[in-house]
């Protein structure tokens, strides 16, 4: 009876034994899958990592591109507006210089005129007893020059000292107004008709109202 019971027990003992062993078994099953598991996801993360950098990587690469072509178009844009202004600055050059030589040529026609005039004055015998008023003799005094630089006013009277001494009457002084006159104050003759190169007064009141004192 009693090897019974112990028999019956070592059997039950058997069974507890083998019931652990499965379960142990079943646990080291279970831990190894989960690790396998775990080493997967830990695989699959460092892939999605991977991706990410990937796609940062590009996100930057067409980030430049697009910062590289702006600046392009950017410079492009700046280089079209350097040329237009370029150009503008020739073409406002070019109307200067000619307007410039279009007034030094009427200057220089007004005074070739008024130099003829003096030399056919020169050249033409006076009767003082018919003309008393034309007292004109030929300069003895280097004449003076006005360039608008110098005072109007010292000019003038430079100018109605050196007209008696030379024998100027108004219409020689009026060709000698002009033809002293040099660089802005002969400008003012481009306002002035030809007929009137010999009227004094009307030379006179032009240049007064350009340079004189009142004025500068």
């Amino acid at each position: 009876m009693v090897d019974t019971r112990s028999q019956t027990k070592m059997a039950q003992n058997a069974d507890i034994f083998a019931l652990l062993a499965e379960m142990k078994k079943s646990m080291k099953k279970g831990q190894e899958e989960m690790k396998e598991g775990m080493k997967k996801r830990q695989e699959e993360m460092k892939n999605q990592l991977q991706g990410v950098k990937g796609q940062n990587e590009e996100v930057k690469n067409e980030l430049q591109r697009k910062i590289e072509e702006i600046e392009g178009k950017v410079q492009k844009g700046i280089e079209g507006v350097e040329d237009k202004v370029q150009r503008k600055i020739e073409e406002v050059e070019d109307k200067v210089q000619e307007k410039m030589e279009e007034v030094e040529e009427k200057v220089q026609v007004k005074i070739d005129y008024l130099n003829n005039r003096l030399s056919e004055l020169e050249d033409r015998p006076i009767n003082f007893a018919e003309n008393p008023e034309l007292t004109y003799l030929k300069p003895t005094v280097k004449s003076l020059i006005f360039d608008g630089q110098m005072s109007w006013a010292v000019f003038k009277t430079q100018f109605e000292v050196v007209s008696p001494e030379n024998g100027w009457n108004n219409f020689v002084k009026a060709s000698q107004r002009v033809t002293s006159s040099r660089g802005s104050a002969a400008e003012v003759l481009q306002g002035i008709p030809s007929d009137k190169f010999t009227d004094l007064m009307t030379i006179e009141n032009d240049i007064e109202a350009r340079f004189g004192e009142i004025r500068r």
